[in-house]
C-alpha cells in the first residue's frame, strides 16, 4: 500500500485550464493506493488492518486501463482508498449539521 495525492488526470493538454490547474494544485488530498484488484460494488468496502481490525480507509475507486467494460476481464490491480481519518471528519461534519436543523 501507498499513500498518493489523488488528482484526476486530463485526458488533453488542451482540456486544462486556470481552473483545472488551481483544483489540482490545491485540492489533492492523500489516499491510499493499492495494489489489489476491486471491481464494481466493491466502493465503500473498508481497508483493513490485519493485526488490529481497525479500518484504515474505504475502498472509492478503481483504476481503469482500458475501457470500463473491460475491467472485469482485465482489471488493472489499482485501487485507491479515502483514509479513515477524511471519512471521520466528514462524519463529524455531519452529526454537527444535523445537530443545527
Amino acid at each position: 500500500m501507498a499513500i498518493t495525492p489523488i488528482a484526476i488526470p486530463q485526458g488533453r493538454a488542451a482540456d486544462l485550464n486556470p481552473a483545472v490547474v488551481r483544483r489540482l494544485s490545491s485540492g489533492t488530498f492523500s489516499v491510499f493506493q493499492l495494489d489489489a484488484t476491486a471491481y464494481p460494488g466493491s466502493s465503500g468496502s473498508p481497508i483493513y488492518d490485519p493485526v488490529t481490525g481497525d479500518v484504515l480507509g474505504i475502498v472509492n475507486m478503481v483504476f481503469v486501463k482500458a475501457t470500463k467494460e473491460a475491467v472485469m476481464s482485465e482489471p488493472s490491480g489499482i485501487t485507491y482508498a479515502v483514509p479513515s481519518v477524511h471519512l471521520e471528519a466528514l462524519l463529524a461534519s455531519e452529526a454537527r449539521s444535523e445537530g443545527h436543523k
